[in-house]
């Protein structure tokens, strides 16, 4: 049997999908934290699900669409480097947990505590590391007010992926069929 290359129909019309809700979320459920340009949004939740169900590919893309759009419309211009350490945690956080199995109606205590290990691992990396290190090689940006961005992104993100993300694992988990539950009876 021929392998297909390249992503499926259901992952292009998840990331379609997927990118829209997170420009939604990222520009309407926002709130500010005193930090200039650093909000507590319940985009990155979203991301982390989806990150779960479709993996890296379509986690790297919802977020890179639907951050540079948001930042489009909002600034009038993209601010490439969170826009790539956004992608860059979609694509960590969908590669960790791709063979975790968070979404296949067995969700246990155990799984979910791994997931918010690797959201942890991949806020880190994306917003503590990258975005800062971005805005300050290629900006040219303070450094004590870029890594002081990314230090509040990382808190918060973590927070809310931890909350909201880890909710919407179980919400998902509870429509799908644990495997091997359903038998043939005799």
């Amino acid at each position: 049997m021929k392998q297909r290359k390249g992503l499926s129909t259901r992952s292009v019309v998840a990331t379609g999908i997927g990118a829209a809700v997170f420009l939604i979320l990222f520009k309407f459920v926002a709130i500010p934290t005193g930090i200039p340009n650093t909000q507590i949004n319940v985009a990155e939740a979203w991301l982390s699900l989806l990150a779960a169900i479709f993996g890296p590919v379509v986690g790297g893309l919802v977020a890179f669409i639907g951050h540079a759009l948001n930042d489009a419309i909002s600034y009038g211009s993209v601010w490439w480097t969170w826009v790539i350490a956004d992608a860059l945690f979609g694509v960590i956080l969908g590669w960790a947990v791709k063979k975790m199995n968070l979404t296949n109606g067995d969700l246990t205590t155990k799984k979910l505590v791994g997931f918010n290990v690797w959201q942890l691992v991949a806020n880190l990396i994306a917003w503590s590391v990258i975005a800062p290190l971005g805005d300050v090689l290629i900006y040219s940006e303070p450094a004590t007010k870029v890594f002081l961005q990314g230090f509040v992104s990382t808190g918060i993100n973590f927070v809310s992926v931890g909350i909201l993300g880890s909710l919407l694992l179980v919400a998902y988990n509870k429509t799908q069929v644990k495997q091997g539950s359903l038998k043939e009876k005799d």
